[in-house]
């Protein structure tokens, strides 16, 4: 009988792809973050952010920086609760030090006890490593072939909407911004979904970390359309953060928003996860970006105008 592995997963890409996986029955533990599949949110929480995340973004900003500076974690893990859970497998990440727990935020934990887990540590920054990291965990928890199918799965997902979209003859230019308070445009692997959306991407690069972008340079971009996909946020918050950017005087002099080409999408549930909803992400974009050409029912749930 294949031995089941107790996992531990502090990162909600990979609580998703454990999901994928079909080995949910298999989680013991989460992050404060992982709430979905929504059965999961029964499971006890290992971690908290230090900052209070309910300020306004540039407090937020504020919080991490000073976090950062003095050395700190932006996140607290609950050692006790995970030697208590006695994981085989610990899935965390160092793509992004103040998105979620890193390995280094666990070393009380692999000091402590006589069992120490495996630390599986995912980071993603293009699409195929995306593919790669799904492989990494299939492998961690003995299903191999069930990680190369779902790979398989969703490589073909992202293929038939490329060909779906290198037929429409107009691309337009779009920013994705990730944050308001100081402007934020999403790098990582959200230019290669803009491109296979049927976009051209402005202000990162594939494979960039997310760069800091200044008015002057979104006003000289002047893109055909803004999305906005801040990371931790879902459409109403996002919605409401968005005033920062309204009330600038600025605002009205881009292009995209004279012709009612700004949308608010839920970045916290599919664009800032690398995990297999990326493939959703890439359909929203799509609906966003050709209306009249593509259409999977995200519309009013998942996206809005603004």
């Amino acid at each position: 009988m294949q031995h089941r592995r107790r996992i531990v997963s502090l990162l909600p890409s990979a609580t998703e792809i454990v999901a994928a996986l079909g080995m949910l029955d298999q989680l013991v533990g989460r992050s404060h973050d992982c709430d979905f599949p929504p059965e999961v949110q029964s499971l006890p929480i290992c971690s908290r952010p230090r900052i209070d995340v309910s300020r306004s973004g540039a407090e937020i900003d504020r919080q991490v920086k000073d976090q950062l500076r003095a050395g700190l974690s932006v996140f607290e893990v609950d050692s006790a609760l995970l030697r208590e859970l006695r994981p085989d497998v610990v899935l965390t990440q160092t793509q992004c030090d103040v998105c979620a727990v890193t390995p280094q935020d666990l070393e009380s934990l692999l000091t402590q006890g006589e069992h120490s887990p495996s630390i599986i540590d995912l980071h993603p920054q293009r699409l195929e490593q995306l593919f790669g990291d799904i492989h990494v965990v299939a492998m961690s928890l003995h299903a191999a072939d069930r990680g190369h199918q779902l790979v398989v799965d969703l490589r073909g997902g992202f293929e038939s909407l490329r060909h779906q979209t290198s037929k429409l003859r107009r691309k337009p230019t779009v920013a994705c911004l990730e944050w308001f308070e100081p402007l934020m445009t999403a790098g990582n692997w959200i230019p290669e979904l803009v491109e296979i959306a049927g976009g051209v991407n402005i202000g990162s690069e594939p494979g960039q970390h997310s760069p800091w972008f200044d008015w002057d340079q979104l006003l000289a971009a002047d893109p055909d359309a803004i999305v906005l996909m801040p990371c931790g946020w879902g459409i109403a918050r996002t919605r409401a953060e968005s005033a920062s950017l309204t009330s600038d005087a600025r605002w009205t002099r881009l292009s995209a928003v004279r012709s009612g080409k700004v949308f608010v999408t839920d970045g916290h549930q599919f664009f800032n996860r690398p995990g297999p909803r990326l493939l959703e992400s890439t359909q929203i974009l799509a609906e966003i970006l050709h209306p009249e050409a593509c259409d999977f029912g995200h519309r009013g749930r998942n996206w809005e105008k603004l």
